[in-house]
């Protein structure tokens, strides 16, 4: 599991049955079919790109949809919208969608534990969405991951991204894990924290921007590139676009043009404002969110996690290939060798 698992997922609330959606796929999703182009602007048949419905993920994929970089690369994408990064990848492997778009880790996991024949060949996020914040309470009082030592801790659950990444950030700062108690809150975080019932815990957006209202302190907040750099040693590779490896020579060239519109997309979101970055969601997926302060949000943290092109860091890659040892989620010594295709992006 990773931050976008099915707990942070904003799934659309549609009719479409999730059985008769995709039969046989081992999928739990929803689709927002998007306005077709014309015979014109893209001539190849349509093709499904799931990804995680994790807002943040999303934003390059939304932009490229909405502002037709992908029809200006002659593609016809519907984006489907799962619940989470496993069904993402599940619904790859089964064949019921063409392309994936799911966190490093997902990916890693389902080719290096499962075995899943897949290839990773653009990224569109180069940092997690997570950020180590303190309680209210104790923001006086913990001021270090190495603090963490005797504290309670809260995290989705047991074996999941923020947990790895927890354990990471404990080995890096030389502390002692086994002092270190966890509990597991689901996606109640942001309320134990803020009524002060746990010490600390790994939260994303919104909730680190209004912990922060409330007094809380950030330790590591690993959606900043320059604390990264510093917590993580730099770049943290986070979502790609995945293909099955059978399928890339007879792809290709969709492949690359999938590529530049994503790596146009990622250009052109660092000059939109906060309102035509939120605007770029389809409504159903923002429904009861605040707009404007989504919108913010977005611009706040656009330079730090999305990277500037879609170029596969393997540096980065192996950063998150030892979260995953550290956190007990990969074996030492796994090779992830053959799950990046530089071929298309080049790296």
């Amino acid at each position: 599991m990773s931050c976008c698992d099915e707990s942070t997922a904003r799934v659309p609330d549609t009719d479409v049955s999730r059985r008769s959606l995709f039969k046989g796929a081992a999928l739990i999703a929803s689709v927002i079919p998007a306005a077709r182009p014309s015979p014109s602007a893209a001539e190849g048949k349509q093709i499904k790109l799931a990804y995680c419905s994790q807002l943040l993920c999303g934003v390059p994929y939304e932009v490229a949809r909405s502002a037709g970089h992908f029809k200006n690369h002659g593609l016809d994408v519907q984006l489907v919208y799962s619940r989470g990064g496993n069904a993402a990848v599940q619904a790859l492997v089964a064949g019921a969608v063409d392309y994936a778009a799911t966190s490093l880790d997902v990916a890693i996991q389902a080719y290096a534990n499962v075995g899943a024949d897949i290839r990773r060949f653009a990224v569109t996020g180069r940092l997690p969405l997570f950020a180590v914040v303190t309680s209210p309470k104790t923001a006086s009082q913990i001021q270090s991951i190495k603090d963490l030592e005797g504290r309670t801790v809260g995290i989705i659950a047991l074996g999941t991204a923020d947990h790895a990444l927890t354990l990471y950030l404990l080995q890096q700062a030389g502390a002692d894990a086994k002092k270190v108690q966890f509990a597991t809150m689901g996606v109640n975080l942001l309320e134990a924290l803020r009524q002060n019932q746990i010490d600390v815990g790994l939260v994303q957006e919104p909730a680190l921007t209004l912990l922060r209202r409330a007094g809380a302190r950030v330790l590591v907040n690993a959606m900043d590139l320059e604390e990264a750099e510093h917590y993580l040693g730099g770049s943290f590779e986070f979502m790609g676009v995945a293909v099955r490896a059978k399928e890339i020579e007879q792809r290709r060239p969709e492949m690359i043009a999938l590529a530049a519109a994503l790596g146009d997309a990622l250009k052109a979101l660092r000059a939109m404002t906060g309102d035509q970055l939120s605007a770029a969601f389809p409504k159903e997926l923002t429904t009861g969110l605040d707009l404007k302060e989504f919108g913010e949000i977005i611009a706040r943290h656009r330079d730090s996690l999305y990277p500037e092109t879609v170029t596969i860091d393997l540096d980065a890659a192996k950063r998150v290939e030892r979260s995953l040892i550290a956190g007990g989620l990969l074996k030492p010594g796994a090779s992830m060798s053959g799950l990046h295709d530089t071929t298309i992006a080049g790296g």
